[in-house]
């Protein structure tokens, strides 16, 4: 059986930010994000999205053992923004056990119910600066430790609950070309034209 438990304390929080470390410590093409930035989101005192959002952090527990956590945040200030009702959901990870994500995903739906949205989108942090979206292809590809990393399970777990890709952002990795070659000439003839 799994159970959802809201964060309260700091050893809780503590245990939200590292669950994606302990999930992936084996897999090569994770990037652990600065933990401290992370715990430091989690400060209300220092972290001045709390001024114009509300969130909770949920951790998903197992046989007594973390298997998941999620974000759910309400920005006033987007929702105002962009003329909208919706809830955030952020910070997912969670096994590839469908009953765990189908509990994390209905803590936040019941989160977004309590705070009156009609909506529930993400990933997204507290604003644009976090980070933000799911990987849907790549996997591959080393992640970038300002960019939230996943497994493809994660997409299916996410279809099943009856969520769906909203919009594409896609990442380009740009080689720069050697000095004194072809390409990078032009380039400096380019630049100096639009300059």
């Amino acid at each position: 059986m799994v159970t959802v438990k809201k964060v309260t304390t700091k050893k809780e929080i503590k245990t939200f930010v590292n669950f994606p470390n302990i999930l992936y410590e084996d897999d090569p093409l994770f990037v652990p994000a600065t933990y401290s930035d992370d715990l430091e989101d989690w400060n209300r005192k220092k972290n001045p999205a709390f001024e114009y959002c509300d969130a909770d952090a949920f951790l998903a527990y197992k046989d007594g053992e973390v298997v998941g956590r999620i974000a759910a945040i309400l920005s006033r200030r987007a929702n105002k923004t962009w003329g909208y009702n919706r809830l955030r959901f952020s910070q997912v990870d969670f096994i590839d056990d469908e009953e765990v994500s189908a509990a994390l995903f209905n803590a936040v739906e019941n989160y977004a119910k309590e705070k009156g949205c009609g909506e529930i989108h993400g990933p997204l942090g507290f604003s644009d600066m976090d980070r933000e979206g799911m990987l849907v292809d790549g996997f591959d590809k080393r992640n970038q430790f300002f960019t939230y990393y996943n497994r493809p399970y994660y997409n299916e777990h996410l279809q099943k609950l009856g969520y769906s890709k909203d919009v594409d952002w896609i990442e380009y990795k740009i080689e720069v070309p050697a000095k004194g070659s072809r390409q990078a000439e032009r380039l400096d003839r380019i630049s100096n034209f639009v300059l």
